[in-house]
């Protein structure tokens, strides 16, 4: 039998309210749920992006997820990583370049950034379910891939935040 991961449910003040659903359920009115990702960029100014499998609608995208029940951002996104292309990210070298609420998905986005050097990403423990590959992608490799609709929608408005944020930085 697998395992039913459960999500905490927030108001939209993002205040723990003790509520919790189960991953796939329809996010009840007046709640939110908190959704994160991370951008990893090498020292050649790549990034490392992950082609999603078939049932994950096949696209590709950044690394992301939700939460389970009893973590904060962080433990989440430090957790989808490390269970998707089978990373360890130290947390102090995360910076969270964004946060955010959409009302119309009923989330809270936390958006993260790292700048890393990963030697041989084609022997990453990938989680099969979710991932089909990994590459290292040019930010115009990246928009071309939006432009042509192979690009995850929701993780590319994200890219723009972080080109924007890095442009200010």
């Amino acid at each position: 039998m697998k395992y039913l991961e459960k999500r905490d449910l927030y108001d939209i003040n993002r205040n723990l309210t003790g509520k919790t659903i189960f991953k796939g359920d329809s996010i009840p009115n007046n709640y939110y749920i908190i959704v994160v990702l991370v951008f990893i960029q090498n020292s050649e100014g790549n990034f490392l992006i992950q082609k999603r499998s078939k049932i994950k609608n096949g696209k590709y995208a950044t690394t992301g997820g939700h939460p389970k029940s009893g973590e904060d951002s962080i433990q989440g996104i430090i957790n989808e990583v490390k269970e998707e292309i089978g990373l360890d990210i130290n947390p102090k070298d995360l910076k969270l370049y964004y946060s955010g609420r959409s009302d119309f998905e009923r989330v809270f986005w936390d958006d993260y950034y790292i700048k890393m050097d990963i030697p041989n990403i084609q022997n990453l423990p990938l989680q099969k379910e979710e991932v089909e590959s990994v590459c290292w992608l040019s930010k115009e490799e990246i928009k071309s891939l939006m432009n042509e609709n192979k690009f995850f929608k929701n993780h590319y408005e994200e890219f723009e935040i972080l080109l924007n944020w890095l442009k200010e930085g």
